[in-house]
């Protein structure tokens, strides 16, 4: 295939957006990948990490074993990549690691953070040893700059490495950054150099152009651009440019059906910039807090912002509120959810809570509060996300509130928001919370908050759960906290635990409200 292109093209669609489906792929869509590239203009195509055992589940391009590196270089014409964490991997693991890959792997890239590039050096000459083509992707290319260790050793990576990777990790970096960077470091090395441009800012394309226009000899990409956070260069969109631009020779009918694959998972996942990345990318914060935060918690955009500039002017928390420690106590309690059933079920719930003497009310979410705001028990409101705003919608009167609101210990990861109106109605919890996982989530404050009140038998509603196989991943990860808190809670207190509405949810048994009020 002729090249009129002076530099390289690696897609790590495969290892950069195993962030997303935790590096397990359809193996018909790993086939036609693997497939549509050996007629496209690509020279490289990496197709995960090898690493040593964790204790968590991480997926098949997490470890890659022999038959997956077999499969592919039977499938694939191309040179084939896996990478090594560097933090997770030292010299003494390489041979165990890359053994394997002998023969069918021809570049072992490390992902490394700079402040540990003395260790990475190390590392690279036990692969190089082994014969492989060896890259490092170094994270964190906007802060070179004042890592003055780091660039005094860049003169050592000519002897143990065949390119040397900028990683723009935050995504927030400019043309001239990128001008100026390649220009710091050639000062220093002769190694071949790439660009990794992470897409916050929308500046992926133009800075990888700039790159290469100014002596970067390898460009990442991804299909899609799929990648953690906000994701990567598309590799159609840098394929596209440089057949417009530059006449390179492009088979769009592979390039489309590979596309098309990933195009369906997006669907699925959703990854891709957006504001909370944009700010992040700015302001050269972390990406991998947004990531959860916009893909598998329920906070909104205010809140994530919120959290960002806190991050930047490195505010743990913006407000410290009293104590949480209630002098009235309940001993029969109702969590209310967000789920339809508190709705379809209404009736027989306020015939339910019109026959207790003794209930307290709580909502782990006021998607339903509005249908209960009349209860003449006390009432409880998890304050967490998004519900500030929320409960702002269904009070209109918010200056009447008569509830409480129960928010998460001090300090709060996404920071604070409480209506000025219910500011003097608003509590932490303390930090002694029964669990140890998901302590910020809406059904852990409505689990405390029921302790705090002494309740000794807790009913819920609205806590449906969702039908399998059709579900997103932000609730199979709401489905997976919701279990580990239930379950937590009925084996570590005294406290008994059932729903009065219809569940999915295996950890709740269920005791029918009609059978409660039938009489």
């Amino acid at each position: 295939m002729d090249k009129i292109i002076n530099y390289k093209i690696l897609d790590c669609t495969l290892r950069d957006g195993g962030y997303y489906t935790n590096w397990d792929f359809n193996r018909d869509l790993v086939n036609t990948y693997l497939n549509s590239f050996n007629d496209l203009p690509v020279d490289y195509l990496e197709i995960g990490y090898r690493n040593n055992p964790m204790k968590e589940y991480l997926g098949e391009y997490f470890y890659c074993p022999e038959y997956v590196l077999r499969e592919a270089r039977q499938l694939s014409t191309k040179k084939l990549v896996i990478i090594l964490d560097e933090k997770n991997v030292r010299p003494e693991h390489v041979e165990q690691l890359l053994k394997p890959c002998v023969g069918l792997i021809d570049m072992v890239r490390i992902a490394l953070d700079p402040e540990q590039f003395s260790r990475a050096l190390k590392l690279a000459e036990e692969i190089k040893k082994m014969g492989f083509e060896v890259g490092f992707n170094t994270m964190y290319m906007s802060k070179w700059k004042q890592n003055t260790a780091f660039l005094n050793e860049l003169k050592y990576v000519d002897a143990v490495a065949d390119y040397f990777y900028m990683v723009d990790s935050y995504g927030g970096v400019y043309p001239q950054d990128v001008i100026d960077t390649i220009q710091m470091v050639k000062e220093r090395t002769s190694v071949k150099l790439g660009f990794h441009g992470h897409n916050n800012m929308e500046l992926a394309l133009i800075n990888s152009l700039t790159a290469a226009e100014h002596g970067a000899e390898i460009i990442d990409a991804t299909v899609t651009g799929m990648g953690r956070g906000a994701g990567n260069l598309k590799t159609e969109l840098l394929l596209t440019a440089l057949n417009a631009r530059m006449g390179l020779k492009l088979n769009f009918n592979a390039l489309s059906k590979t596309v098309d694959g990933f195009e369906k998972l997006k669907q699925n996942y959703h990854w891709g910039t957006n504001l909370p990345y944009m700010v992040s990318g700015a302001n050269s914060l972390p990406q991998k807090d947004v990531m959860e935060w916009v893909s598998t918690r329920y906070y909104s955009i205010n809140s994530i912002i919120r959290a960002l500039e806190n991050q930047k002017a490195g505010i743990i928390d913006n407000e410290r509120l009293a104590e949480f420690r209630p002098n009235k106590k309940s001993k029969k309690g109702l969590i209310i959810g967000g789920g339809p059933t508190a709705r379809y079920h209404q009736r027989a719930i306020s015939e339910f809570i019109k026959a207790q003497n003794d209930l307290v009310i709580i909502h782990a979410s006021s998607k339903n509060a509005a249908l209960y705001k009349d209860i003449n028990f006390d009432q409880y409101f998890s304050l967490v996300g998004n519900e500030g705003y929320r409960l702002e919608q269904v009070f209109e009167d918010i200056k009447n509130f008569k509830g409480n609101c129960v928010l998460p210990p001090y300090p709060r990861k996404m920071g604070t928001y409480i209506p000025a109106a219910i500011g003097g109605k608003s509590y932490e919890l303390p930090s002694d919370l029964f669990t140890d996982k998901f302590g910020d989530s809406h059904t852990a404050i409505a689990l405390q908050t029921a302790l705090c009140l002494g309740v000794e038998e807790l009913a819920v509603i609205g806590y449906d759960g969702y039908q399998e196989g059709s579900i997103t991943q932000k609730e199979q990860s709401l489905i997976y906290e919701n279990e580990y808190l239930f379950k937590k809670f009925v084996d570590s207190c005294s406290c008994s635990l059932y729903s009065l509405t219809p569940t999915n949810y295996k950890s709740l048994n269920v005791n029918s409200v009609y059978s409660i009020i039938y009489g």
